[in-house]
């Protein structure tokens, strides 16, 4: 198994373009997202996407296309963007049912949804207190690592 990166990317994405946009730019490419992120611009287009009909971004055609932010940094919260982009829910049960006859079986699925429904209510809590502003603030005040 390997840990899901989407909501830390897309996190990336909109700390990235609302630097971009207080250094006096309007929009900002998913190329050049991309580049910050070190990955596909295809990746940073589908997460924008998914920002976008969370009401989080907007997009423009044409020339000078590009994404800006469609709310201000402290106003979107960690939880607003893991909404926007884990739609489902963050641990998941046996995809057939456990054997029934087994004690194990029959009693595992009722055992780890209460666990998980608390740690999913922690998570949520925890991501609603976190705005992207204290995300961005965070980022410029960590040491940078030489090359």
């Amino acid at each position: 198994m390997s840990a899901n990166s989407r909501l830390t990317i897309a996190a990336h994405a909109l700390a990235w373009i609302g630097l971009y946009q207080r250094q006096g730019h309007e929009v900002a490419t998913s190329e050049k997202i991309a580049a910050s992120a070190n990955t596909n611009p295809v990746v940073i287009r589908r997460l924008l996407g998914e920002l976008r009909r969370a009401g989080l971004v907007e997009s423009r055609r044409g020339a000078g296309a590009g994404w800006s932010l469609a709310r201000e940094l402290g106003s979107i919260t960690l939880l607003d963007v893991y909404e926007a982009v884990e739609p489902g829910p963050l641990f998941a049960m046996h995809r057939t049912t456990p054997d029934q006859g087994c004690v194990v079986g029959h009693g595992i699925q009722p055992a780890m949804r209460g666990i998980y429904q608390d740690i999913e209510e922690t998570l949520r809590h925890e991501l609603a207190r976190v705005t992207l502003e204290k995300v961005l603030r965070d980022v410029l005040a960590a040491p940078r690592q030489p090359l």
